[in-house]
């Protein structure tokens, strides 16, 4: 059986801790594939013109395309470097449910994120996402310090 481990990634060193330990864990396996993760938090309730909407839209595509480039390609890049078998993936959401169902999507049998950060994904997790994602994910969650 192939694992699959998914990564949470924000950008920050609390991000780059999280992917080393996600490496180190696979390199202890016989087949694992990952799938780096960069949840971008976007609440789906606001009111708002058409135009206003239009604008909205626009910019979340805007926000996938610089994290993509920025913080996902880079580090799946490291990962097809190192040997791995990786993929990436950008999105809006709850952090939280937003990770989980990815999970679950991709096949994933694990979840690894990070525990703090000065910003970005980690300091919105710590929080009640991180009670979220720990106690109602459908697979194992890993949150490293």
């Amino acid at each position: 059986m192939t694992a699959k481990i998914v990564i949470g990634l924000d950008g920050t060193d609390t991000g780059e801790r999280a992917l080393a330990f996600a490496k180190d864990l696979a390199s202890k396996l016989d087949a694992c594939e990952l799938l780096a993760i960069y949840v971008i938090e976007w609440s789906p309730f606001t009111f708002q013109t058409a135009e206003e909407n239009e604008q909205r839209h626009k910019r979340r595509e805007e926000e996938i395309a610089l994290a993509t480039t920025r913080i996902v390609d880079p580090a799946v890049q490291a990962l097809h470097d190192t040997g791995f078998n990786a993929t990436g993936l950008v999105r809006h959401g709850d952090v939280a449910e937003t990770l989980n169902r990815l999970a679950v999507e991709n096949g994933g049998t694990q979840i690894i994120v990070g525990r703090a950060s000065s910003d970005g994904f980690a300091k919105r997790i710590f929080g009640s996402s991180t009670q979220n994602l720990v106690m109602h994910a459908d697979v194992p969650v890993t949150v490293v310090g």
